[in-house]
């Protein structure tokens, strides 16, 4: 099976990890030092979250300010609407910032979050029930 690496760049590696730690996430110290952490979303799908030194080492050309310009969506599941409104609560207690309003698309419910890099996260319910 595969396994995802989304890398993101942060500002600030130690107040990431105390926001995304806040939102109930675990980390993978075998792949986290002092410029990564490695965050566990899933069995096989991870965040990294590199300082923007490091993030620059992977890319060509400038990293990207997602303060000026939103340059990835990182969409995950809940699976319920209580999880989307519970999430986006404690992500916003956690120092995030609202990005759009609640959305809601047939049978999916959803909220938006900027993180405090500014990246930007999205929380969704899929009723799979028809209802």
């Amino acid at each position: 099976m595969r396994m995802i690496f989304v890398n993101l760049p942060v500002k600030d590696l130690a107040a990431t990890r105390r926001f995304f730690g806040a939102l109930g996430f675990s980390f993978n110290e075998q792949y986290s030092d002092d410029t990564a952490i490695c965050m566990v979303v899933d069995e096989n799908i991870y965040v990294m979250h590199l300082t923007e030194e490091k993030f620059a080492q992977f890319v060509t050309g400038k990293v990207g300010d997602p303060e000026q310009q939103t340059q990835v969506l990182t969409c995950l599941s809940a699976s319920s609407r209580q999880e989307v409104d519970d999430l986006k609560a404690k992500a916003l207690a956690a120092g995030g910032r609202e990005w759009k309003p609640n959305m809601e698309f047939g049978p999916m419910y959803g909220c938006s979050f900027q993180d405090i890099s500014g990246n930007v996260w999205e929380i969704m319910y899929m009723d799979q029930t028809g209802g």
